[in-house]
């Protein structure tokens, strides 16, 4: 049997995202096989497609990292689920498609209240803001927290997950209806970073500086965030939309005792996904059902239209997640 695929004809823009047809995969012993209802759309993918964000060894070529559906199939080791649950899921690759495979323990099930196409905007930025905020920052109820890009899928995500906890949230984005959608989300203050100084606005909110930076952008941001961190701060780096490589002055991360740290999802070990897996659904999944969290979804492209989407993603004018959707009937 064969599948509708979206694949990269070559490196570069997006119109190099072309529909294809291709054998359905098929899962190993502790995999589903996914029959897809809608793929999130995320920044690495756009990555992968400009040639910079290779898949790992052994992964497909076809992007996607997050999708939602109904199983299909299921490994000879699968345990907990069976032909016909609906799940969404977090993938190493091969999201955008009619069927993904995806391992059977990053597989969760759909949250209360949440439709079954909608869920597929949960995986890639929940595993992410989780583990980056929560676990490698360690983020906790009262302290202050600074999201750059708060009108992204990651900045929507991390504005309400962290605000649901008892964080109070400061963002960046780059249009007063952006910050104002961000605020809606329970920021405390969104900051149009192109006609206000964060660093100070910062500063006068908090009286000593934020306790955790979550920066997508890097190249000048990064001794920006020096300079609006309180002492002891965590700094967790997910992108570099300005650039990996700058020119900084450690002192002030010396003297306020700071801590700089990164990661990146896809090529973590599946242990560590599996545990990060468990503590979205314990800690997460609650407040999607409290009605606390909620993906927002700005647009949703047929499959074959996944060059649009990521002509929209790069404009920067989309607030929230971007979807593909299969023809298969959404729930």
């Amino acid at each position: 049997m064969t599948q509708t695929s979206i694949e990269i004809t070559q490196p570069g823009a997006p119109e190099v995202l072309q529909p294809t047809s291709r054998p359905l995969p098929e899962p190993a012993e502790k995999q589903v096989l996914i029959q897809v209802v809608a793929a999130g759309i995320n920044r690495p993918d756009v990555f992968q497609r400009m040639g910079f964000y290779p898949p790992p060894p052994g992964v497909t070529d076809i992007p996607g990292l997050e999708v939602s559906g109904t199983i299909e199939a299921v490994g000879s080791g699968v345990t907990r689920w069976a032909v016909g649950d609906q799940v969404c899921a977090l993938l190493a690759g091969g999201g955008y498609a009619e069927y993904a495979v995806a391992e059977e323990s990053l597989c969760l099930p759909i949250p209360d209240g949440l439709s079954l196409s909608d869920a597929a905007a949960l995986p890639e930025t929940c595993f992410t803001v989780w583990h980056n905020l929560f676990e490698r920052a360690e983020l906790k109820s009262g302290e202050w927290l600074l999201v750059h890009g708060g009108s992204s899928g990651i900045g929507t995500t991390a504005i309400q997950m962290a605000s649901a906890m008892g964080v109070n949230v400061v963002t960046t984005a780059g249009t007063d209806e952006k910050c104002a959608t961000c605020e809606q989300l329970g920021a405390v203050k969104a900051i149009n970073y192109r006609e206000q100084d964060f660093v100070e606005v910062c500063q006068e909110l908090t009286g000593t500086g934020v306790n955790v930076v979550l920066d997508m952008v890097g190249g000048d941001y990064v001794q920006q965030n020096f300079a609006a961190c309180a002492p002891k701060a965590r700094i967790v780096s997910i992108a570099f939309l300005r650039g990996s490589k700058v020119e900084v002055d450690l002192l002030p991360l010396m003297l306020k005792q700071l801590v700089l740290t990164g990661s990146t999802l896809r090529v973590q070990p599946l242990d560590n996904k599996i545990r990060i897996a468990a503590g979205v659904e314990a800690q997460v999944w609650p407040l999607i059902k409290a009605g606390s969290f909620k993906p927002v979804i700005h647009s949703r492209f047929p499959l074959a239209q996944a060059s649009d989407a990521h002509a929209l993603m790069e404009s920067s004018q989309h607030i929230g997640k971007l979807l593909l959707e299969t023809a298969q009937e959404n729930s």
